[in-house]
């Protein structure tokens, strides 16, 4: 097993927020002294707490900064003595000189326009390298969009890493920053990937479409809680733990922090003994006055306890402290294009039972959840690739967010209002008048994989059997859950283990209710086309918001071909004699339904495959 560290310090010279707050109602001046000494401060204890616990640091170097002597001399130091990659963020751009070039305050690198976003990267680089003599290997944001690493790859091919998003930063961050925080990129990767050219949330599925880095997130969220709610809360940097208040105000610890360390530790037995986390930490969290409710005493406190419990997991062997660069040619070594991303994830923050499986590769990404019987609560469809430029002068100025085919937080799940649905991928188990759906019935999963003669890895979820009661008939069910590296489908298998009276029958109905978007907000589903067909026979519906079904007995598939997001969503199932059906939805509930029914008998068992592709 492999632990892999990311332990990331920028010397922010101009730290989001702390103008304000060493300025103390002063008149705006980012070139104060005050802040400059005091964020210059911090930094060095940042280096100097790492060192003390024998952790090597990547030193992502702002625009700022190399406009300041001492943090390039200390850079230059700490790189010769403790094996420090000296690195350049596009964080921290704002300072004196950037704002009289650029005359903004604007300070994200993927909102600009491309050609600031240009202009931006070569004074960046140039600046860099007329400080230090050469150009730096690794690189970062808080997320940067295709277009922006594709001229980063083209004009200074040596980066080879680069912090690239930001897990689920999307409207739940932004509601819980009062409506004001701008960056929404929910939608890509929770761990390191490499990203396509064509979009940077999608994983390349091949050579030919490797962007040239190695991406890793800004920060290793909690894979429930930052889900759920608001992920600066909930990630392995002190400063989220202490915003979220998950600590013991009177004695200050915070076992929730390493916890959560060491569960990002145990993913390595869902990913071939492999396993990784970062820390990306800038200096203004920790400023004198305090952040968060938290004195500066805590703020130090944490950061210290939490170098120390990284430098005790090395010390004893189970954790390997990288640099980004030495990183990034570990990673190209270490995984294929197609190798999935696992995380069986469970709730360690609010006593629940809750189980999550994640899956990523570079056709979807998807969440399962085993508190609504294993149904998909979210799919992005990376199959597509979709081209989505971001930036002024662009359609999505600051979204970035990779659109979802089923999203649970922003399309209601399951558990929505008396009327409409919500988008979810689950089974609906109907006998003599009634019916119940699997998303009611909570359960445990257990991973493991499975290898086929030509060598083609499955990575199997079996989910334990559930009870489903009717009047006078109860049913014993088992879901397995099937991710085919390299196929862009899930196959779910359902099984009658057995049922209280052997000769009953029941109606089994596999359905995915779908629509695509960003945010919570509805999109114009004019333009899906909805079709069932088989054998040359073929059923459409060209989406009016107008209630219409169609369905075919022994369907071949049922499919929904969605132009705006470039996608194509289909079913198939094993049983020849299913019906294949297709729903399309209203106004007040715009979304599309594809299913399959059947009826079941004890023992007997259906497969349904789920299938992302690009619609060209």
């Amino acid at each position: 097993m492999e632990f892999i560290l990311n332990l990331i310090h920028r010397p922010e010279m101009v730290p989001e927020y702390a103008e304000k707050v060493t300025g103390h109602g002063k008149v705006e001046d980012i070139g104060r002294k005050a802040l400059l000494t005091e964020s210059l401060d911090i930094f060095k204890t940042q280096q100097e707490i790492a060192h003390k616990n024998g952790l090597k640091v990547t030193i992502q170097m702002t625009y700022a900064s190399l406009f300041n002597d001492e943090a390039v001399a200390l850079a230059k130091e700490h790189h010769e003595r403790y094996g420090d990659e000296i690195a350049l963020s596009l964080l921290g751009l704002p300072c004196r000189e950037f704002r009289e070039k650029y005359k903004t305050k604007d300070f994200c690198i993927w909102m600009f326009s491309m050609e600031d976003k240009k202009e931006i990267v070569n004074d960046v680089f140039e600046k860099f390298h007329e400080r230090f003599g050469f150009y730096p290997e690794s690189t970062g944001s808080y997320y940067m969009d295709a277009d922006l690493i594709n001229y980063i790859e083209e004009k200074y091919p040596m980066v080879k890493c680069a912090v690239a998003t930001c897990w689920e930063e999307g409207p739940k961050a932004y509601h819980t920053c009062n409506n004001s925080w701008y960056t929404l990129f929910d939608g890509g990767p929770w761990a390191p990937w490499i990203p396509s050219k064509q979009n940077t949330h999608a994983p390349a599925a091949d050579a030919s479409e490797d962007c040239g880095l190695v991406a890793i997130p800004h920060l290793s969220r909690d894979l429930i809680a930052c889900y759920d709610g608001n992920g600066s809360n909930f990630g392995t940097h002190p400063q989220n733990v202490l915003r979220g208040m998950i600590y013991d105000t009177k004695t200050w610890e915070y076992t929730y922090l390493y916890n959560l360390i060491d569960q990002y530790r145990s993913l390595a037995k869902y990913n071939n003994g492999y396993a990784y986390n970062m820390m990306f930490v800038g200096p203004g969290w920790m400023n004198k006055m305090g952040r968060w409710e938290a004195p500066y005493e805590l703020l130090l406190k944490s950061y210290e306890d939490g170098c120390a419990y990284y430098g005790k997991l090395k010390k004893e062997g189970a954790l390997l402290d990288m640099t980004m660069s030495e990183f990034a040619d570990y990673y190209r070594k270490k995984k294929r294009y197609t190798e999935p991303e696992c995380a069986l994830w469970r709730d360690i923050l609010y006593g629940s039972d809750k189980q999550l499986f994640w899956y990523c590769d570079p056709y979807m990404r998807a969440c399962v959840n085993m508190d609504q019987g294993g149904a998909i609560v979210d799919l992005r469809p990376y199959a597509a690739k979709l081209k989505w430029e971001v930036g002024i002068g662009t359609k999505h100025v600051q979204d970035a967010s990779y659109p979802f085919l089923i999203q649970e937080k922003y399309r209601a799940g399951y558990f929505t209002h008396y009327a409409g649905e919500g988008t979810v991928r689950s089974a609906k188990v109907s006998c003599n008048g009634e019916e119940t759906d699997l998303c009611l019935c909570r359960t445990k999963a257990h991973f493991s994989e499975e290898k086929s003669e030509d060598g083609v890895v499955t990575r199997v979820l079996t989910l334990d059997p559930v009870e489903l009661e009717f009047d006078g008939l109860t049913v014993t069910l088992q879901t397995k859950e099937y991710f085919e590296e390299g196929s862009g489908s899930i196959r779910i298998e359902r099984r009658i283990l057995e049922m209280s009276d052997p000769s009953a029958k029941v109606e089994i109905n596999e359905y995915m209710v779908a629509c695509y978007g960003t945010t919570e907000y509805p999109e114009d589903m004019t333009g899906i086309t909805l079709a069932c067909g088989k054998d040359g026979e073929e059923k459409r519906i060209s989406y009016e918001y107008r209630c219409r079904e169609e369905s075919l007995a022994g369907a071949a598939f049922v499919s929904a071909v969605i132009p705006a997001i470039e996608t194509k969503v289909s079913m198939t199932c094993s049983a020849p004699d299913a019906k294949g059906y297709v729903r399309e939805g209203y106004a007040f509930s715009p979304m599309f339904t594809l299913g399959y029914q059947k009826t079941m008998t004890e023992k007997e068992a259906i497969s349904t495959w789920l299938r992302l592709e690009k619609a060209n």
